[in-house]
């Protein structure tokens, strides 16, 4: 074997994380011990844990760091970076070696190998360099298959959440806290389960109630409040990235997305037992493909944004798609999982023991997915709608071709003529890059270009794009005093354009006439009708005009638009009265085929074509309306299923780079999850031969990740709900239960609960009715000082943790405590900001929130990366992410915002005027009913008085505003 030197440089080689020194000088004794000096070094026990510890991170089949790996054998042929039996000839041993003083150039971070180790390295190529196939260098993960939630889930079923608690808490010290206040309590429960706040009725009802179970029957009606699903299903969009536009550059708008929404919090209502609702996610389309309830569930799938632009570099194009995919599987792996096995796209997971090869059989998985809409109706609705359309259908196609009949008639007798009539096409056809019209000297003020057909869709004459017009001044003759020509429609010359522009709310200037005056290149007028007009900044003898799209013909973004081809050119010394001094009816056609078939057809066209062409068209016309009575089906933004995208091969991408491709791969599921020790008769796994179907690759990974042998996906669950009752998770990185993740406070209670759920069908009702009946969620909330100094957070809940509410919840009780609440139900989403659409979309909050808007926020139409003031002020989080725990923050423009928008402002006139409604005239009387609205309670002594000098001083509104500005009103306790 030949040693060579890379043709592209040196190894690059980057460590990212160092051992510490003990642990080094561990491993150099532990291997440098299992070989005898007699003894022939043996790879697997003195070489590879050299190369595992100081190559493998950048050097493996998955991350090429400089075209090396150092994972199998035939790596280390096809590097050529040995010579058997001569170290001094190998450049493996040059590069670890200290040259001239110098450090050695490998590894480039991180510890640098003991001499000890290079000795031993030389040893081994002096003795042949021999690397049996059988052994794979891999870089190991922190975590391994014995990490704590790969573990099969095991608990004692005899067991309570109290008790669980109360071990943990006599284990620090600590003690439960006492009950809470009734009043507390039913304030508690109803944020918690439908995110209002309770009537003051029901709140005396439930504190005056002497049933010792009173409790348990509040936790049960509101279960079966429709507000429930509102609430709970608010949690689960945030975890699945819902987000009803595409995100990146564009950002459009998706407005039939809302099905999606209005299913989760349907299923939520309904109990529906989340092994399904997880299934249904992966495979709805798969599982009930006539059922519309269950179809739209794989929506999830397309929830999350993609990027549209499109790419015509073939390279470009299938980064973006892998993106695309990447982004399916860190949604599904963290939010069912709680994995971050998106970590594992460009090389082996550094923490957490998930392969490359598990992260691109989960690609192959969802190769056939792509973002789009698709018919969501039932056989019969789409049965029913197609006998009604066939008819029309049937007779707007007979008229069709009657027009068409009749238009190929009018074609061929025309073209009989075409010898003729090319005749007078003496000049060439119009040149996008400059178009010269030239003319006996004439006086003028105005220069206007009318366009009678344009080039992409010659029956149109709108939607040109003009970059430059130019009007040419006359230049003296020879032998008089030189005066040049000059472009006198110059903006800097003097010159004003005017034209209908294409629309841009967003930059209203964009397309602007003023564009094709301007001087410059690039951007252009686009007309929104068929003239530009040119004001001069004097009247001036001109005899030349110049216009043109595009600078060369190099110019790619120009030819997106259209073009003039048919066109006249006229003056005026007034604005009102024209003259026509030049057209291009006497230019070739720009084509044979669309330009010149519209300029045949207007050729000899007689009375009787006319009377014929309308009676046709009015045909049309009619029959068009017809069908577009019909009511279409519904349209969902659930995704495109494309069979050839799953055909596959498929491969490891290495370093993540889609152009460099490792071994081929097949759809299953993750390794670690799948061996001998988890797996039941049923085999807790599946891996697909390459052939097979899309959506049955789908099927199997939902049944595979809700196998009662998977325990990762009940654990992810039960931590969920536990963190939604108390603030934080008993693992408090609800989406990521590996290495780099935290470890569980409360490891036996997390079990106790995945089991629960397991036996209750994995339905969230009766693990609500667990955790709430407990006297852990009923316990005060008060401040304990000597508890605190042992658990400053209340990780070990001594007490229950008060919590602010999130942005939806202050929003919908401002509402509702206004008596302005709409309880309007699903259907497409109400904004809360201005949208303007043009090639790129911007969202820009509105200053006033009308009636419209006084739905409940989880049906606010939220876009990324918008904002939207009191919602965003408040951590309502960008749905271009999960956002699996909400950021709870205090800023000084949370209190402006909430002081000074106008919404503040209406809801506070609003409130006012429901009190006088409730309470009558008496101040004192209002006062009270706004205590018993906002607070659950009646006003204290001491807030009487200050209370009603404020209303007598600056009215009941300004009362009203200052209530809705309370830190209690906002806070759980």
């Amino acid at each position: 074997m030949q040693a060579r030197r890379p043709v592209t440089g040196k190894i690059q080689c980057m460590r990212k994380f160092t051992q510490p020194i003990w642990l080094s000088s561990l491993l150099f004794f532990s291997f440098v011990s299992t070989n005898d000096a007699n003894e022939k070094i043996d790879f697997a026990k003195s070489i590879a844990p050299i190369f595992e510890k100081h190559c493998v991170s950048c050097h493996s089949s998955g991350n090429r760091k400089g075209d090396i790996s150092l994972t199998t054998s035939g790596d280390l042929e096809e590097n050529e970076y040995v010579i058997d039996g001569d170290p001094d000839g190998s450049y493996l041993i040059e590069l670890v070696t200290s040259q001239n003083g110098e450090p050695p150039e490998m590894p480039k971070k991180g510890e640098r190998l003991h001499e000890d180790e290079v000795a031993v390295l030389r040893r081994w190529v002096l003795e042949g360099a021999e690397w049996p196939d059988s052994v794979v260098v891999k870089e190991k993960p922190r975590a391994g298959d014995d990490w704590w939630s790969l573990q099969s889930i095991a608990v004692k079923s005899e067991t309570s959440i109290d008790d669980l608690i109360e071990q943990r808490l006599r284990t620090a010290g600590l003690s439960l806290s006492p009950p809470a206040p009734r009043k507390a309590l039913i304030h508690r429960a109803y944020y918690d389960l439908i995110g209002l706040p309770p009537t003051p009725e029901e709140v005396r009802a439930f504190v005056e109630d002497p049933n010792p179970l009173a409790f348990e029957v509040v936790v049960d009606r509101l279960l079966d409040s429709p507000h429930y699903g509102e609430r709970w299903g608010r949690h689960w969009l945030d975890v699945i990235r819902f987000g009803e536009s595409i995100g990146y550059e564009r950002n459009v708008i998706v407005d039939n997305l809302w099905p999606f929404r209005d299913y989760v919090i349907r299923s939520i209502n309904q109990d529906k037992s989340f092994h399904q609702f997880i299934r249904e996610h992966l495979a709805g389309d798969v599982i009930g493909p006539g059922d519309p309830d269950v179809a739209i569930g794989s929506a999830f799938l397309v929830a999350g944004p993609y990027d549209d632009v499109g790419n015509q570099d073939a390279a470009q194009a299938a980064q973006i798609r892998a993106n695309t995919l990447d982004e399916m599987i860190r949604a599904t792996s963290e939010a069912f999982l709680g994995l971050t096995i998106g970590c594992a796209r460009c090389h082996d997971h550094k923490f957490d023991p998930i392969t490359q090869q598990d992260y691109y059989g989960l690609y192959a998985t969802f190769a056939g997915i792509r973002h789009g809409e698709q018919t969501l109706a039932t056989p019969e609705e789409i049965v029913a709608r197609e006998r009604t359309l066939k008819p029309l259908l049937d007779q707007k196609q007979a008229v069709d071709q009657n027009l068409i009949d009749h238009r190929e008639a009018r074609l061929a007798r025309a073209k009989s003529r075409l010898d003729e009539l090319e005749a007078q096409w003496t000049r060439p056809p119009v040149d996008r890059t400059g178009t010269e019209e030239r003319f006996p000297p004439v006086e003028a003020k105005f220069v206007r270009l009318t366009c009678e057909a344009q080039d992409v869709k010659p029956a149109t004459d709108t939607g040109f794009g003009i970059d430059e017009f130019q009007v040419w001044s006359v230049g003296t003759s020879p032998g008089l005093q030189a005066v040049a020509s000059k472009n006198v429609a110059l903006a800097m010359n003097g010159g004003q354009a005017s034209g209908k522009a294409r629309p841009n709310e967003d930059f209203p200037e964009a397309y602007s006439a003023q564009l094709a005056i301007d001087g410059k290149r690039g951007a252009r007028f686009i007309a929104a009708d068929n003239k530009l007009t040119i004001e001069l900044a004097e009247p001036t003898m001109i005899d030349r005009v110049v216009f043109s799209n595009v600078q060369s013909k190099q110019d790619n973004n120009g030819w997106r638009f259209a073009f003039v081809a048919d066109y006249r050119i006229e003056v005026s010394g007034d604005g009102q009265n024209w003259q026509e001094v030049a057209n291009g009816r006497d230019r070739q056609p720009v084509n044979r085929e669309s330009h010149l078939n519209y300029r045949l057809l207007k050729m000899d066209l007689t009375i009787e074509d006319q009377l014929e062409q309308s009676r046709l068209e009015n045909e049309l016309r009619e029959v068009k309306v017809k069908v577009g009575q019909v009511p279409n089906l519904p349209s969902v933004w659930m995704g495109k299923r494309v069979a050839d995208d799953a055909k596959g091969p498929f491969h490891v991408f290495l370093g993540g780079n889609p152009q460099k491709r490792g071994e081929e791969v097949v759809p299953a599921s993750l390794q670690v999850l799948s061996n001998d020790k988890t797996a039941d008769e049923k085999g807790n796994r599946y891996r697909l031969q390459p052939d097979t179907q899309e959506d049955q690759r789908r099927l199997a990974l939902a049944d595979w990740l809700v196998d009662v042998d998977n325990p990762l996906t009940l654990r992810v669950l039960a931590n969920r709900v536990w963190q939604y009752h108390f603030g934080t998770g008993i693992v408090d990185t609800p989406s990521d239960f590996g290495y780099m993740g935290s470890k569980p406070s409360h490891p036996e209670l997390l079990d106790f609960l995945a089991v629960k759920l397991r036996d209750n069908d994995w339905r969230l009702k009766d693990l609500h009715r667990l955790i709430m009946n407990s006297r852990v969620y009923q316990q005060s909330s008060r401040h304990r000082t000597e508890a605190a100094q042992i658990d400053a957070s209340t990780r070990l809940l001594w007490r229950f943790p008060p919590r602010r509410l999130s942005a939806e919840e202050i929003r919908d009780t401002i509402l509702q405590v206004s008596g302005k609440l709409d309880a309007e139900r699903g259907g497409p989403g109400f904004r809360l900001y201005h949208y303007m659409q043009d090639n790129v979309c911007t969202y820009v909050p509105l200053d006033q929130h009308g009636p419209e808007t006084y739905r409940r926020a989880v049906y606010h139409q939220n876009a990324r990366a918008s904002v939207v003031d009191l919602m965003t002020d408040f951590d309502q989080p960008d749905c271009t992410f999960s956002s699996p725990k909400r950021a709870e923050t205090t800023t000084p423009l949370q209190a402006l915002t909430m002081l000074n928008h106008s919404f503040t402002m209406d809801m506070a006139n609003a409130f006012a005027n429901r009190l006088r409604r409730d309470a009558g005239d008496s101040p004192k009387a209002q006062l009270q009913r706004a205590f018993q609205l906002c607070f659950s309670r009646e006003p204290a002594e001491d807030e009487i008085a200050p209370c009603l000098q404020i209303v007598e001083n600056y009215g009941l509104p300004a009362m009203c505003r200052i209530l809705l500005n309370t830190s209690e009103l906002i806070y759980v306790r």
